[in-house]
């Protein structure tokens, strides 16, 4: 008990940075709100990310210092197109639950862009604006609105520098950018470099989609060099904005993640993939590190998820996402009991780490901390 103190005196004044996550709740077997608050704050996770306005987690969430992004389903916007609805909604849905419960920003409706839906795509912008003017009324304009993207949304991605949106979309995306760019709002990019090597496990080195050490690829064009396909992929969009126009827009990363478990040819699939690639997610977040186009600008992250969830559709791997099972038990080993084996290992993209020796000891002390949560909540189940 007295080491578990002492570590977390070292991570308080270390100045960990938590790595956000989704919070998804497609399952009948998942924990209430208030066991998930106590798990995150255990955790020290204080950014969360929601596919809803679900007022149980909302009201549960409350004083818990937690930074919430709340969702808006595709469905609904059409609807708050009309200012009246986007206030009505803002008013029944955002408003009784704030300051209370941090909601810092709204995900207006998820991949929208990818939907192959003209119409729908018509209603994006429209929609954020009716609810920003809400905001704006209601006295909640801190509160920030964006979208997330899958990577469909562009028509190339590599090299980074060829990053450029699909040409149907141009109008669409301009107004969309244009309304970031005037609300200083991220873009969001749900990212997964898992798919990339489920496709072509030939012809996609398995270290380079885990972020481990490898050689990399440099960028014939910038000479910038990535040794990970994250960074690669969130440059593509910092060079697709750029050629439209707007190189003010901080991107970040919304959804990422890897399935610790899929079907026979779903490629790549496995715990230990699982558990590399989100252990070195969590060591590059604690080294606060930026992409090679924006180094000095640290890349914020959403892991992809919270749990397992036994009701998603789609192929195994959909319901294999999670870094706990529903009953609180570690889906699998994130690698903390190999971390001193590897933490020594240097990372070799040309963005640079900000705190060297520091950001290496609160890797350790976060790793420790962890591991020792993890053994306490096993011994009190035995017990």
């Amino acid at each position: 008990m007295l080491l578990h103190l002492a570590l977390l005196f070292l991570l308080s004044i270390s100045g960990a940075t938590s790595l956000g996550i989704n919070y998804g709740q497609i399952g009948n077997n998942l924990p209430p709100p208030d066991k998930v608050l106590d798990m995150l704050t255990a955790l020290r996770i204080t950014k969360v990310r929601i596919y809803d306005t679900n007022p149980q987690v909302l009201s549960a969430f409350a004083n818990s210092k937690v930074d919430l992004i709340v969702t808006i389903e595709n469905q609904m916007l059409a609807e708050l197109m009309n200012p009246q609805q986007a206030l009505q909604w803002v008013t029944t849905r955002i408003k009784p639950y704030v300051p209370a419960t941090q909601i810092t920003e709204i995900a207006v409706g998820n991949e929208v862009f990818s939907e192959n839906d003209m119409t729908l795509m018509e209603t994006l912008v429209p929609a954020m604006l009716s609810i920003h003017a809400a905001l704006t009324q209601l006295g909640l304009s801190s509160i920030k609105l964006s979208t997330p993207s899958s990577l469909a949304v562009l028509e190339e991605s590599y090299p980074p520098s060829a990053g450029s949106f699909k040409p149907e979309i141009t109008g669409i995306m301009t107004q969309f950018l244009e309304f970031l760019s005037r609300t200083k709002a991220p873009f969001w990019i749900n990212a997964y470099p898992y798919f990339a090597y489920k496709d072509d496990p030939n012809g996609i080195p398995l270290e380079y989609v885990l972020c481990n050490p490898n050689p990399g690829m440099v960028d014939p064009f910038t000479r910038l060099h990535y040794d990970n396909m994250l960074y690669a992929q969130a440059d593509a969009v910092y060079f697709a904005m750029a050629k439209m126009g707007f190189e003010g827009i901080e991107v970040r990363i919304s959804e990422t993640g890897w399935p610790s478990k899929g079907d026979p040819n779903e490629n790549g699939a496995t715990i230990q993939n699982a558990a590399n690639y989100n252990r070195n997610l969590l060591r590059r977040q604690m080294a606060n590190e930026g992409t090679p186009m924006r180094p000095n600008v640290r890349l914020e992250i959403y892991l992809f998820a919270l749990f397992n969830e036994n009701l998603k559709p789609g192929p195994t791997s959909e319901r294999n996402y999670g870094l706990y099972q529903p009953d609180g038990t570690m889906a699998y080993n994130v690698g903390l009991s190999s971390f001193k084996r590897t933490s020594s290992i240097s990372l070799t993209s040309s963005a640079p780490t900000k705190g060297g020796i520091m950001g290496y000891y609160q890797s350790s002390v976060y790793s420790m901390f962890v591991y020792l949560l993890t053994y306490q909540v096993f011994m009190r189940r035995r017990f």
